[in-house]
């Protein structure tokens, strides 16, 4: 927006397009002396207090269609003898589909010209109140001055200004022929939208037609911060969509120290319409090796969206001759609208492909680190129902792992889930007070599934690996429980979970004479055949809470603490499913001939199926847990004017819990587990914290086999506490974590304005937030001067033969902006354990160079030890023209 004043009036214009300091161009601003000389005499500006004039003038419509209207805040002025009308201050006309705005305006009727211009503002001698125009739907021009025929309907503009989806257009001189077609002369073509002459970036085009959707030019030349470079072209061809075009996506040149030189993301991008685009890319090495992908987007508003990615690679980093590696991978995001199809809901998100695809492909994953260091590809593809007024809901899913270490694959084809909700079958609707077996509920599931397990990628796709992998069961799980309330303090709940489980196959074990003297192989068999395995479990228990408080009276700070304590009490009973009796369970016996050994082992028959099989041992105990919370009662601070006084959780929780099996014949006790969680410094950083006692005596003892002495363990039925010793910790672990920034310790509380927030933004803001989710390094928060992310980590282990700290590590990760246009990111990791910072420390700088972006990222060491820069501009029209330099990870001299 710009203002300005004219004589004792503000004059705002709201749609002004560009703000440009004119005084250069005083050769072109001029002001008309008859017009000022007529203006001063015939109508001098009015004084203080004094009401404007407006005036609606109409010519003689002298054959035309329409007639010319026009108005003015300041002044008109009106010469019948030359038929020249003066407007002055806000001045405005319109005729048919064109209008005007600017601070002066003349309309001759003889000629049938429409002029307008701007004017200087006395006191900050600053070209303001510029003509804007606008025909049509077209977007507004802004210019210095204009010649408009409102009988030819031509125009003849200096210095417009214009944009349209990316593009702008300033400087020069532009004149329109008809209505389809614009000439230009010395005009920018540019993605910057500071007007001449501030215009950073741009192709000045001496000569050139508009048409619609494209510029033709003459001779045109590069021009950078107002520096002409010596880079032209006899003519050209520059876009000017009103919707998505396809075209050419032109590469990048450089060289790899191992492929070679190469040719880097040619392509091709195809608008098919408008909702549904392809983009493909290709890069080309001079050693023989190349990448391809592709991918498509695709939109329906208010129905579902997402995009689909396959990529492909053939490289060679070995010796010449060598075969080359063969990689794929394909990736599909899919979302559907929640209120498209109440009830049924449809997602996907799909990352599949060869374990080596992001560490031999790393352009195709714009040199990510994350990408590069991941460990496991995952997918999932959900299809739910839910049935209105009932409590069934059903839900499909595919599922696929990929351990990229281990080069093995799970496939998930399909698992199928239908539930119901809890239902209370004795319940009577109008009951008030139901009686005692109206508190009864049950529920069902039932889960079914095809899995295949850890099969080699390269066995994936053969035939054999369907028909004599596929692992198929369903399982029935039906809860019946029963909760009350006793003696008001007390709560009660008991209840029996059956579960049943059929598969179309089991498992079998036997023990085959190897080729070596003495050795005995177990070979695991899976037999074909319906088999059914049940158990089920019964359970009963109590909890209540205790409510402990200290006060404080002595007038400080400190008014209380109080305890809450949640013990529960509960008995469980489970049968011995691995008697004889239920053929749950078998065992394996060795051929017992001289002078070989005998060897025995009993099994599931269930080991390794998707749903497992019932548990052996019978269980028939007591289980115990207690939590724990303990919070402050704090006075209110002076400057709180409520007086309310602050509560501070000084531990948010703390449970210990364990079990003890009455039908063990020993050992009956098992570890006692606990956990816990708080928050500290005000809530700033978080805490939490596990570990697991063992309340039995354990000795070590030495062993000598083959000549070697190794240690083992044994545990005694003999409790710790007997000895007056307490409990050995065998594991322990605890994590810290905390987010700090500026406004951490300086908090406003501001409004925020609209756009936002997810509920609020326009249209066109979703579309730019799904680039930056696209590209999370294209959007940098400039606005926020520091962040800092702390996670810490530390895990203890006690095996008694071994024991030390597995990890100790911290975590360092956020950003600081130096000035308003620069910004530092960085994150690391430090191992406490090992002395060192982690190979994957890297560094990040952002430069705002309004227009273009500036980054530059840097991993200093290790494997993956690389840096980057690149200089692309910001626009999404031209976010391919950019300048790149890169070392990557690839041309270290340890990569192989």
């Amino acid at each position: 927006m710009a203002s300005a004043k004219h004589g004792y009036h503000s004059v705002t214009v709201r749609d002004t397009i560009i703000k440009l300091d004119s005084i250069r161009d005083r050769r072109l601003l001029k002001l008309d002396k008859k017009d000022k000389s007529n203006r001063n005499k015939n109508n001098p500006a009015p004084k203080a207090g004094q009401l404007t004039t407006k005036q609606d003038t109409t010519p003689s419509a002298g054959g035309l269609k329409s007639i010319v209207k026009s108005v003015a805040e300041d002044s008109t002025f009106v010469d019948n003898e030359h038929k020249i009308t003066h407007l002055y201050g806000k001045a405005r006309v319109t005729y048919e589909d064109f209008e005007l705005d600017a601070d002066y305006i003349r309309v001759n009727e003889k000629t049938h010209l429409i002029f307008a211009r701007g004017s200087i503002d006395p006191k900050s001698k600053r070209y303001i109140g510029r003509p804007l125009s606008k025909s049509k739907e077209e977007k507004p021009i802004a210019s210095d001055s204009l010649i408009f025929d409102y009988k030819t309907k031509k125009v003849k503009i200096w210095n417009p200004a214009s944009e349209q989806d990316g593009n702008f257009i300033s400087g020069g001189q532009a004149k329109r022929l008809n209505e389809d077609e614009v000439a230009y002369r010395n005009v920018i073509f540019s993605t910057c939208n500071l007007p001449y002459p501030d215009t950073h970036f741009g192709i000045v085009i001496t000569k050139g037609i508009g048409q619609k959707k494209r510029i033709i030019s003459g001779p045109a030349y590069l021009e950078i911060a107002g520096v002409p470079l010596p880079i032209g072209l006899p003519f050209g061809f520059f876009p000017k969509p009103d919707s998505r075009t396809s075209g050419v996506i032109l590469p990048s040149f450089g060289e790899d120290q191992k492929l070679g030189f190469f040719l880097r993301n040619i392509g091709y991008y195809m608008a098919i319409n408008d909702n549904i685009d392809v983009t493909t890319m290709a890069t080309i090495y001079s050693r023989g090796s190349y990448e391809i992908n592709t991918n498509a987007r695709y939109l329906k508003r208010y129905k579902y969206g997402g995009s689909l990615t396959l990529a492909y690679g053939s490289h060679n980093y070995g010796l010449p001759g060598d075969p080359a590696a063969k990689d794929f991978n394909i990736t599909w995001t899919h979302s559907q609208d929640p209120n498209a199809n109440p009830g049924t809901t449809f997602s996907a998100s799909v990352n599949a492909g060869t374990s080596t695809f992001y560490s031999n492909s790393v352009n195709q994953s714009n040199f990510n680190l994350q990408s590069l260091t991941q460990n496991s590809l995952r997918s999932s593809i959900n299809y739910g129902k839910t049935w209105a007024n009932s409590p069934f809901n059903l839900n499909i899913s595919l599922g696929h792992s990929q351990d990229l270490a281990q080069k093995t694959v799970n496939l998930e084809l399909p698992t199928l889930s239908f539930n119901m909700a809890t239902l209370s079958p004795f319940k009577n609707p109008e009951s008030i007070n139901p009686k005692w077996y109206e508190k009864i509920t049950v529920g069902y599931s039932l889960q079914a599934t095809n899995r295949l397990n850890n099969i080699p990628e390269s066995e994936l796709f053969k035939s054999t690996t369907l028909s004599k992998r596929l692992q198929n069961g369903m399982q029935h799980t039906i809860p019946v429980a029963f909760n009350t309330t006793l003696a008001k303090f007390f709560q009660f709940n008991t209840g029996v979970n059956y579960t049943e489980r059929w598969y179309l196959q089991s498992t079998r074990i036997r023990y085959d004479r190897g080729t070596t003297a003495g050795q005995v192989t177990q070979v695991r068999d899976t037999i074909p055949g319906f088999n059914r395995a049940y158990d089920y479990m019964i359970n009963a228990g109590f909890s209540t809470k205790l409510y402990g408080v200290l006060q404080f009276k002595k007038g400080g700070n400190l008014k209380a603490i109080r305890h809450i304590s949640t013990p529960s009490i509960g008995f469980s009973y489970r049968p011995d499913f691995g008697d004889p009796s239920y053929g749950f369970y078998r065992t394996a016996v060795s051929s017992a001939t001289v002078p070989y050994p005998y060897y025995a082992t009993r099994y599931s028959i269930f080991d390794g199926l998707p749903y497992g099989g019932p548990s052996s041992g019978k269980q028939a105990g007591i289980n115990f847990s207690l939590d724990n919370t303990i919070e402050a009662k704090v006075k209110a601070k002076s400057t709180d004017t409520s007086g309310v006084d602050r509560k501070i959780p000084i531990l948010q929780g703390l449970t210990f819990s364990t079990f003890y099996n009455f039908a063990a014949d020993s050992l009956k006790l098992q570890p006692i587990a606990f956990n816990g969680h708080t928050s500290i410094f005000n809530q700033k950083v978080n805490l939490s914290f596990n570990g697991s006692l063992d309340p039995y005596v354990t000795v070590v003892r030495d062993s000598i086999t083959s000549a070697q002495i190794f240690r083992y363990k044994r545990q005694i039925n003999r409790y710790t506490w007997q000895d007056g010793k307490f409990p050995t910790l065998t594991n322990f672990s605890v994590s810290m974590s905390s987010s700090l920034n500026s406004s951490s310790f300086s908090p406003k509380k501001t409004q925020l304005p609209p756009g936002t927030s997810l509920q609020t933004m326009s249209p066109d803001q979703a579309q730019r937030l799904a680039l930056m989710n696209g590209d999370p390094s294209a959007y940098i928060d400039f606005n926020v001067p520091w962040n800092l992310s702390l996670n810490y980590s530390f895990a203890y282990f006690n095996g008694y033969t071994n024991k030390g700290v597995t990890s100790n590590t911290l975590m360092i990760s956020g950003d600081v902006s130096l000035t308003q246009k620069w910004k530092i990111q960085y994150n690391t990791t430090y191992d406490l354990k090992a002395m060192k910072l982690s190979d994957a420390t890297s560094f990040a700088i952002y430069r705002d160079l309004h227009c273009w972006d500036l980054s530059i990222n840097w991993l200093p060491f290790g494997f993956y030890k690389s840096y980057n820069v690149t200089l692309k501009v910001k626009s999404t029209i031209l976010q391919d023209l950019k300048l790149s330099k890169r070392s990557d990870y690839t041309n270290n001299p340890g990569f192989n």
